[in-house]
């Protein structure tokens, strides 16, 4: 089955700029052999394959301090780029194989910066804009990872020559590489070409990445002016530590005993409204109560004007995480979208809340912060912080 993608008659400069193969713009699934991509990338929660060694050790108290300012000062300063060294490291070892302390992976994520930032750019390519600048991010991004693809065959052809005579111990190292990263299945797609293949981990890497830190960073900020979350917080994850050895890491067991913090990430996803809408197209005629949307047309469903309603949510224009004590789950399908819905739902979002709370735990634990008052986030038209959410860690214990 090949292929299905929008017809265009010339290519957006979007279109230029992400990539063609972009699933963004897929109508159908991609190819065969590829259905269930999204959970061979983020696994379902029972599986231990979520918690990557990365992702199992979040930064420790001496590597937050590492990464602050003024040093030397009882205060230190943390900008919100440490959220998104964390994610970006998560992600990139999910997809590619790499960790933060190999170069390539700096490399990558100072390109992918770039990238973000011609991402919501106006699209006029003039030497020096944000979206030039951005194209050619691109172009840096898919020359690493087709090196990466390059250098991972090379590999594995040294691997499969040195034991061609040893069957089960081929066999062995193959079931090995498929679970190991995204990267290791595409390799396996033989229907895929090799740009589809980038853009599959240029694809993963966008959706893993951007929205998850700006979550964590909106948790932090709102959990600062909330003194009785942090609280809450600090107790419940006080109590997870104390039935743990010393140094053991954390696992699925213990993400869910982390009630009260899905708890805070849910009143974040929906006060903070990282997701303000999602791109949908009709694929046929569609009868929405007296309306009728035509095939062809867009639909830009927006979440923000539901996760605010006040018909809906009570004081929506408030952080108060205990209304998701007495909300169930089961009931909140279309009054609670910020991962979208249906086929389209992200497939990460599961990885994105584990990452939020293993980092809650640590950071808790080991300190206490405050936000400058004039640091607000704002919609620019992706959620940001007017001055970078610097943070001041007044108290941390060593």
């Amino acid at each position: 089955m090949k292929t299905s993608f929008l017809n265009v008659a010339i290519q957006s400069p979007f279109m230029v700029f992400l990539g063609r193969y972009l699933c963004l713009w897929l109508s159908v699934t991609p190819t065969r052999g590829l259905e269930m991509w999204p959970f061979l990338l983020f696994p379902p929660p029972n599986l231990n394959l979520i918690f990557s060694p990365t992702l199992k050790k979040p930064p420790s108290r001496f590597w937050i301090l590492g990464r602050t300012r003024n040093k030397s000062s009882s205060v230190k300063k943390l900008e919100s780029l440490l959220f998104s060294q964390f994610t970006f490291n998560v992600i990139v070892k999910q997809v590619l194989g790499l960790t933060p302390e190999e170069p390539q992976t700096a490399r990558i994520l100072e390109d992918f910066l770039t990238f973000m930032r011609g991402l919501i750019s106006f699209p006029l390519y003039i030497p020096g804009t944000p979206y030039a600048n951005a194209v050619k991010a691109r172009i840096r991004i898919s020359a690493s990872v087709k090196q990466i693809i390059k250098e991972r065959r090379r590999n594995n052809n040294i691997i499969y020559n040195n034991n061609d005579d040893d069957i089960c111990g081929n066999m062995n190292i193959n079931s090995q590489k498929k679970g190991s990263d995204f990267l290791e299945i595409l390799l396996g797609v033989d229907t895929l070409s090799e740009d589809e293949k980038v853009s599959f981990v240029l694809d993963a890497l966008l959706g893993g990445y951007e929205t998850t830190s700006i979550l964590m960073a909106m948790v932090v900020h709102f959990v600062a002016k909330s003194p009785s979350a942090l609280e809450q917080l600090k107790v419940e994850h006080e109590c997870i530590r104390g039935k743990k050895k010393k140094g053991e890491s954390l696992n699925w067991e213990d993400y869910k005993m982390m009630g009260f913090t899905q708890n805070v990430i849910n009143e974040a996803l929906r006060y903070g409204n990282i997701v303000k809408f999602v791109h949908r197209k009709a694929l046929k005629d569609i009868k929405f109560k007296d309306y009728l949307i035509p095939a062809g047309w867009k639909v830009l469903p927006i979440l923000s004007t539901v996760h605010l309603d006040p018909s809906i949510h009570s004081r929506p224009l408030e952080f108060h995480p205990w209304r998701w004590e007495t909300q169930r789950q089961d009931q909140t399908g279309k009054k609670f979208t910020p991962f979208g819905g249906g086929s389209r739902c992200c497939p990460g979002s599961e990885l994105a809340r584990v990452e939020v709370a293993f980092f809650l735990h640590h950071l808790v634990q080991n300190f206490r912060w405050s936000v400058e008052d004039d640091d607000q986030p704002i919609a620019y038209p992706y959620v940001e912080f007017q001055r970078g959410l610097v943070l001041n860690l007044d108290h941390f214990a060593l």
